[in-house]
């Protein structure tokens, strides 16, 4: 099996979890609840029990095993047992596409300091390196304005608007659709 990647950033830890992890999940995703929940999808009932992190991670690593997913999660490295985000590649496409799709969370108590950037930045290294992918798409919310400058400052860009497109909370959202492709991908 390949070696999941760690990315040690300037004031980061961006890694797959792992069973010891569950806990700090759980507790995050609580944390968080009532802020994330406007720009998420709508959990399982069982989403904030340990069975049902348990068996995620076990999926998570079988699915970056075989080349369709990095569930990622941030940790600052000041308190390295506690997460403060996530970054997910998901929906990857090997062959004539080589692309994948993007979607991230940060605590609300960690806004505004630049922490999704930093830790997006070096995720992108690696997909794009090491995963060998021309195209991560990323969407957001037009509402959303913190999503839109992040994936500004990492070199998205608009690619169009998609109506109705994703359903969030139980609604169906609107959503500006982006994308960065890799300047140096190379058929392998």
């Amino acid at each position: 099996m390949i070696e999941a990647p760690v990315f040690i950033t300037p004031r980061l830890i961006v890694r797959l979890l792992s069973q010891r992890d569950i806990p700090a999940v759980i507790h995050y995703y609580k944390e968080n609840r009532a802020f994330l929940e406007p720009f998420e999808p709508t959990k399982p009932k069982n989403f904030y029990n340990r069975e049902f992190w348990s068996h995620q991670i076990d999926k998570s690593l079988i699915e970056f095993s075989y080349d369709r997913s990095l569930r990622l999660f941030i940790f600052n490295k000041s308190q390295p047992d506690k997460i403060i985000g996530g970054a997910n590649f998901t929906q990857m496409i090997q062959g004539v596409s080589y692309s994948c799709c993007l979607g991230y969370s940060l605590a609300e108590s960690e806004q505004g300091h630049g922490y999704m950037t930093e830790a997006i930045q070096a995720s992108i290294q690696y997909v794009f390196d090491d995963l060998n992918m021309h195209r991560i798409c990323a969407n957001y919310m037009p509402h959303n304005r913190r999503s839109a400058s992040v994936l500004k400052r990492l070199g998205f860009v608009i690619e169009g608007y998609a109506g109705n497109y994703i359903l969030i909370n139980g609604k169906w959202e609107d959503h500006i659709l982006t994308s960065l492709t890799n300047p140096n991908w190379a058929e392998r």
